[in-house]
């Protein structure tokens, strides 16, 4: 039989090779194109930005007259024959015939950065690195040096206003809207760090909105190194704006562990603005106090989700008069949604004096608007005296939610001096381990209300927790007084 032989045959690729070659073409390009838009976003040199801003950044020095004792000059009996010659060494040429312990002036000096925001000299820098100076001394990128007038200073955004005079118009920088920054976009810190002069710093905005200690923070983290000379100087975007003025660190050594902290142009812009027109700050004023909203708050008053700011006092001023309540949980301020209490106390401040602003209040399970024609914040400060402190009462306790409780007498009255009309429950002892000991609830304490309605009894009290199960709650609001400082605590009562 005739034998069969396979023959294998080869595929034809005649077809498939120029295929091959148009997809490797592609996935070139393509590769070029990513790395060509990486190195638009990683810029390769910050030289040109570094050379357009320098101009408008300063060293600052600053000195102070610090009059000290010699503690170290001697004291002699009066007729020494070394008299004279002690007088002479020791005495101060200003006050001849002094005492033996003259005080004798000398100078301290400080330094920082800054910023020029016009042509016609205006600066900017941080309060504490002018704070108490008596001479403040400018130096400019080209040498200049000028001496600097202090226009006005906010502690509360440690922000201070320099004007310097000069013949010709001086170079300067803008500011940038800091709302538009991104976390991970690049910027640059330009300033004086450590006395070396001039300096440089890249980095990228780590953070947005941080708090440090005051009212107003709203600071930009970034990882640029910053240290202490870069005070007052400016932090740059990439279009030589100034999104934030380099304020503070945080680090174990003092020096740069890559957080620093540059307080919002948009804080900043609005202070300078004030400075400017009227040498100190002019902030809006609600004449409530207030505290954030808790889960267990919100849902002990019935408000769907823990937002906005509650009002735990109401003074004497435009809150009071507009008709706002302690209890009311502060939703909306002129037009938009409050989240927490820190938003609410910046919106105020920048909202105006004088200003009639339509505020939403959650109350009674309803929201509600009222009309609040704003105070000036400096002015109620100034005339407002601090509260009395309160030694701890030691009447006949009863318990309930974990805390002794007694209600308040004429003698708890005069012994805490408190008002002649106060009523509620003074706290005299509190279990740790209960929810109240729990929640900061302290001896001393006083409760005057309990879902938002007046208590003066221990059966009050007992009446309210009853009322918040009945309605299916969990928690019992309470109204707590501490040193004349109320906030609103909610205490768990399930049984």
């Amino acid at each position: 039989m005739p034998s069969t032989v396979a023959i294998a045959r080869q595929p034809d690729r005649t077809g498939l090779l120029p295929l091959v070659k148009l997809v490797t073409l592609a996935l070139v390009l393509t590769l070029a194109q990513v790395t060509l838009l990486l190195a638009q976003d990683r810029p390769g040199s910050f030289a040109d930005l570094a050379e357009r801003v320098s101009p408008a950044v300063v060293n600052i020095t600053t000195t102070t007259s610090v009059t000290t004792r010699l503690e170290n000059a001697p004291q002699l009996p009066e007729g020494s024959p070394f008299e004279d010659f002690f007088r002479d060494f020791f005495e101060d040429p200003r006050n001849p015939g002094g005492p033996n312990r003259p005080q004798r002036p000398r100078q301290g000096q400080a330094l920082g950065s800054g910023f020029v925001i016009s042509p016609d000299g205006y600066l900017v820098t941080n309060n504490h690195v002018i704070d108490g100076a008596d001479e403040i001394r400018i130096e400019f990128f080209s040498g200049l040096e000028l001496e600097a007038e202090l226009v006005g200073t906010d502690p509360a955004t440690d922000i201070a206003l320099l004007k310097v005079e000069h013949d010709e118009d001086l170079p300067f920088v803008d500011f940038g809207d800091a709302e538009a920054a991104r976390v991970g976009d690049w910027v640059l810190a330009v300033g004086n760090p450590l006395g070396q002069g001039f300096s440089v710093s890249a980095g990228i905005i780590s953070a947005r909105g941080r708090a440090l200690q005051g009212n107003y923070d709203d600071y930009i983290q970034t990882d640029a190194a910053i240290n202490r000379g870069n005070s007052g100087g400016p932090l740059f975007n990439m279009d030589g704006d100034v999104i934030g003025v380099n304020t503070a660190i945080l680090s174990p050594t003092g020096g740069s562990i890559g957080i620093g902290f540059a307080m919002s142009s948009n804080v900043v812009t609005g202070v300078v603005e004030q400075l400017r027109e009227f040498g100190s700050t002019r902030r809006g004023w609600l004449g409530v106090r207030i505290q954030n909203v808790t889960d267990e708050m919100a849902e002990a008053i019935g408000l769907n989700s823990a937002r906005g700011a509650m009002v735990t006092e109401v003074m004497d001023g435009p809150s009071q008069e507009a008709g706002i309540e302690a209890g009311d949980v502060i939703l909306e301020f002129d037009g938009g949604d409050v989240d927490d209490s820190n938003m609410l106390v910046r919106r105020v401040a920048d909202a105006g004096v004088g200003r009639a602003v339509d505020v939403v209040v959650f109350r009674d399970g309803e929201e509600q608007t009222v009309s609040v024609t704003l105070g000036q914040r400096e002015l109620a400060e100034a005339t407002t005296s601090p509260s009395p402190g309160m030694p701890a009462p030691e009447p006949e306790p009863a318990s309930f939610l974990g805390m002794d409780l007694a209600p308040i007498t004429d003698s708890v009255r005069v012994e805490m001096d408190l008002p002649a009309g106060m009523t509620g429950l003074v706290v005299t002892a509190v279990d740790p381990d209960s929810d109240a000991g729990s929640k900061g609830v302290m001896a001393g304490d006083l409760i005057t209300e309990a879902n938002q309605q007046p208590v003066s009894s221990v059966s009050e009290l007992q009446t309210r927790a009853e009322e918040a199960r009945e309605a299916g709650r969990k928690s019992l609001l309470v109204l707590l007084r501490r040193g004349g400082d109320p906030r609103f605590v909610a205490l768990n009562v399930e049984e």
